[in-house]
């Protein structure tokens, strides 16, 4: 079900890593369609120059692209100030950037396993550093992870992940701790398994195909069949909290980790 836009982002700024593709890009697209400004941020450059203007394009929302490393500090804290400095005001940070290199603990290359936390939960702190230094002074912002229900529950031969997404919901709750002073909300979003996102369709069905000896529609049925409401998670489901948690109407709110996982995860 799509839920019409409401415009409650009306002339905010919004600032998404990994934005070129898949979630990242459904999300800077509701932002727009809600009425935010919208930074596309990515490594992919070609893929943001155009996701960048197509959405400019449709929304008549003010767009910009830039080459968003995650990882390197200087390059987040440059990139927020820019928006700052061009737009006025940064007032949401999405820090949707990441990568899963999954593996038993015995096999994994360490350098694989380095990886995903230099991602995830490095490229996440800087996000977070880079768009608080400009909020703090605004005494205003908002900055969302977007987390995974395995930030709540291990999984298996998939540590590295699971390991970040924890240090993501631990960093959030300090965030919200230590920023609420100055008005800048921190919280993050746990969605279930996106099944029809690239990393599903390209990568991860004709892994878990090829570890089990089964055919990939019986991988996703197999992972449908865990969730209590029966279907994966879709970037409609984390769009509709996205909002919500960037908007007015969550102000109460900060240090959260909400699931969108159809009861699969809980607590």
């Amino acid at each position: 079900m799509t839920i019409p836009s409401l415009q409650r982002l009306l002339d905010k700024t919004a600032l998404v890593t990994g934005a070129a593709q898949g979630l990242g890009e459904a999300l800077a697209w509701r932002l727009a369609r809600e009425g935010a400004d919208v930074v596309i941020a990515d490594i992919a450059d070609e893929a943001a120059q155009q996701v960048a203007a197509d959405i400019a394009a449709e929304t008549g929302r003010r767009t910009m692209w830039a080459h968003g490393d995650v990882t390197d500090l200087a390059q987040m804290e440059a990139l927020c100030q820019r928006v700052a400095d061009e737009w006025g005001h940064l007032d949401i940070a999405v820090s949707n950037a990441g990568v899963l290199f999954a593996g038993a603990v015995s096999e994994i290359e360490p350098a694989r396993w380095e990886k995903v936390i230099q991602v995830n939960l490095v490229g996440y702190f800087n996000v977070a550093r880079a768009a608080a230094r400009v909020m703090i002074p605004q005494r205003s912002g908002v900055i969302i992870q977007i987390n995974s229900k395995s930030g709540k529950k291990g999984s298996s031969k998939n540590s590295a992940y699971a390991a970040s997404k924890f240090g993501g919901i631990g960093l959030t709750q300090s965030l919200g701790l230590e920023l609420a002073e100055y008005n800048v909300r921190c919280n993050a979003i746990c969605p279930g398994n996106l099944l029809d996102s690239p990393l599903w369709v390209n990568s991860l069905y004709s892994q878990y195909a090829k570890r089990w000896g089964i055919s990939e529609a019986e991988v996703r049925q197999r992972y449908i069949d865990q969730v209590p409401m029966k279907r994966g998670c879709t970037y409609e489901d984390v769009a509709n909290v996205l909002v919500f948690l960037a908007s007015d109407e969550s102000t109460y709110m900060t240090g959260q980790a909400i699931n969108v996982t159809g009861g699969q995860e809980m607590k």
